[in-house]
C-alpha cells in the first residue's frame, strides 16, 4: 500500500452502482488471449482478488469450472452476483466478502489468481506470498490493467472527447488538490513496482501480452457521470452535502463540452502480465 495511507472500508463506498456503466470494458479478446496463454479449457478454478463487481471474473467464467471473487465491499459483491445471474453462471460463481489480506480464508487452491487493477490497494508482499501458496502446481497469477502508455484520440470520430482534464479540475475544486482515498489521501498516488513484489514472493516471469483496443465507443453524459462516481478519488461520499452541487456542475460542464450529450472515445488496450507460481514456469 502507499506509504502513509491505511486502507479503510469507505474506499469504494457508494461506487458499486456506477461501476459497470461508468468504467470502460477490457479490450475484446482478453479471454481468448488468456485461454491461449494459460491453456484454459473450462476446468480448474479462478480466484479473482479485489473482484469489484466481477468484471474480470465474469468475463472469464466460461474458461473455468468455478470462479471465486473476493472483495471487501458488499455493494460490489451484490453487483457481481447480479452480473453472474445475467451471464447465467450463478451456479459456478461464489462471492466472498473479505480483504485480500485475510486470504486464504479456507477457499482452497486455484489454477489461476487474477488481479484486475486491484493489487495496488493491498499489502502486496503479504498478498503475493499468500496467493502463491494458494496456486496449484503449474498455476499462474495474472495482473490485468489498461495499457497506460498508449495515446487514444477521437480523431475521425463523430462526437467530442470526454473532457477529462476539466473534470479533474472540477473534482479538485470540490475535494482539494491532493488525491482522496477513503478517509485518507494519496499525495504520491498509488504504488507501482509490482514486478519486484511478485519476484520477491517467488513468482517467475512475467510473460506480457497486449490485447489491442482502439475500437470506437460512444458515451453519454450519464455514462461519464457514472465514471466519475465509480472512481475511488471521486466516490460519492467524499462530496458530503455538496454532492448534488458537484453533480450539477459536472453535468453543466458536460453539456458545454457536447450539447448533443454524446462523446466519442476509443477502447483502451489491455495489458496482461502472467506470472508462474514457481521457477519451473516462465
Amino acid at each position: 500500500m502507499a506509504a502513509g495511507w491505511e486502507w479503510d472500508d469507505t474506499l469504494f463506498s457508494g461506487t458499486a452502482a456506477y461501476y459497470r456503466r461508468g468504467r470502460l470494458p477490457y479490450a475484446p479478446g482478453l479471454a481468448d488471449v488468456l485461454a491461449r496463454a494459460l491453456g484454459l479449457d473450462g476446468r480448474g478454478r479462478l480466484l479473482d482478488v479485489g473482484c469489484g463487481p466481477g468484471t474480470l471474473g465474469l468475463g472469464m467464467a466460461h474458461l473455468f469450472s468455478e470462479i471465486v471473487g473476493v472483495d471487501p465491499d458488499g455493494g460490489m459483491l451484490a453487483e457481481a452476483a447480479r452480473g453472474a445471474a445475467e451471464h447465467g453462471v450463478t451456479g459456478k460463481a461464489r462471492w466472498v466478502r473479505a480483504r485480500a489480506e485475510e486470504l486464504p480464508a479456507g477457499l482452497g487452491t486455484f489454477t489461476v489468481a487474477a488481479f484486475g487493477q486491484s493489487f495496488h490497494w493491498m499489502d502486496r508482499d503479504l498478498v503475493a506470498a499468500t496467493v502463491r501458496a494458494m496456486l496449484r502446481p503449474g498455476g499462474a497469477l495474472v495482473h490485468v490493467s489498461d495499457l497506460k502508455t498508449e495515446v487514444r484520440t477521437v480523431d475521425g470520430l463523430p462526437h467530442p472527447a470526454v473532457p477529462y482534464a476539466a473534470i479533474e479540475e472540477l473534482i479538485r475544486h470540490y475535494l482539494g488538490p491532493v488525491r482522496r482515498a477513503g478517509r485518507g489521501v494519496l499525495p504520491q498516488g498509488t504504488p507501482g513496482g509490482e514486478a519486484a513484489v511478485l519476484a520477491r514472493a517467488g513468482f517467475s516471469g512475467p510473460r506480457r501480452h497486449v490485447v489491442p483496443g482502439g475500437q470506437a465507443l460512444e458515451r453519454t453524459g450519464d455514462d461519464v457521470v457514472a465514471w466519475v462516481f465509480s472512481m475511488s478519488f471521486s466516490a460519492p461520499h467524499l462530496f458530503g452535502p455538496r454532492r448534488d452541487d458537484f453533480e450539477a456542475d459536472l453535468r453543466r460542464l458536460l453539456r458545454e463540452a457536447s450539447p448533443s450529450d454524446r462523446f466519442s472515445e476509443r477502447q483502451p488496450s489491455t495489458e496482461v502480465f502472467v506470472w508462474g507460481e514457481g521457477s519451473a514456469a516462465s
